[in-house]
């Protein structure tokens, strides 16, 4: 991120990629009214969306799911794996579980429909060059639901969990942010952080997505 030219804090740097143009440019006119972000490269597909990340370094890209020439799947992989710096947000109209799940599994850290607004799309953005992940809900219901129909957990690594973890990974699962969820359990955030930490370690999750589609598929959440 780059200081803004007010002064007023960090200019979050992105990417965007997106084979309709009407879309691309849409997107491009709708993040260029928000304030502390930048659009430094749009592309129409992913060959053109992996150059203009090597090219910028943004902080995040967001990527159609569906492109020519790597679709956001095989985009969001190479963008993680060579250029790690960069965060994934993935922008969907399709209701294809597969390819969403398996953007998860490429290191995405945010996903939206298109229909997302203005407000949504800046927090996603935000919070995936944070390092967090922010799911829309009709889609985290069906990675839910597409990670659910995969192999059960282990009982080990529900077991390797202690009885905080455990409830903290279920209020992970409600949607709770760590400042929530240190005022439900009446802790301090530091010790939410710890606990997050920890059975993250644990059950080999990269994420609060995974954590999501871990707890359902434990029976940990409602």
């Amino acid at each position: 991120m780059a200081d803004s030219p007010d002064g007023a804090g960090v200019t979050l740097r992105v990417v965007l990629a997106d084979d309709q143009a009407v879309v691309r440019e849409g997107l491009v006119t709708l993040l260029g009214l928000l304030p502390g972000i930048e659009v430094v490269g749009s592309a129409a597909d992913g060959v053109a969306a992996v150059e203009l990340v090597a090219q910028h370094r943004p902080d995040v890209l967001l990527v159609d799911l569906r492109m020519p020439r790597g679709d956001g799947v095989e985009t969001t992989t190479k963008v993680r794996a060579e250029y790690p710096s960069t965060e994934v947000v993935v922008l969907t109209t399709y209701a294809d579980d597969d390819a969403l799940l398996a953007a998860l599994r490429a290191g995405a850290r945010g996903f939206l429909t298109k229909d997302a607004d203005a407000e949504a799309i800046a927090r996603a953005l935000r919070s995936a060059a944070a390092g967090q992940s922010t799911v829309d809900g009709e889609l985290q219901r069906r990675l839910v639901e597409s990670v659910t129909r995969s192999a059960p957990v282990r009982t080990r690594e529900i077991e390797g969990l202690t009885a905080r973890e455990i409830e903290v990974l279920r209020l992970i699962a409600a949607g709770l942010s760590n400042t929530e969820i240190a005022r439900t359990l009446v802790v301090s955030e530091a010790t939410v952080k710890t606990h997050v930490n920890h059975l993250f370690t644990k059950a080999g999750l990269r994420d609060r997505a995974q954590a999501v589609a871990f707890a359902y598929r434990a029976g940990i959440a409602d």
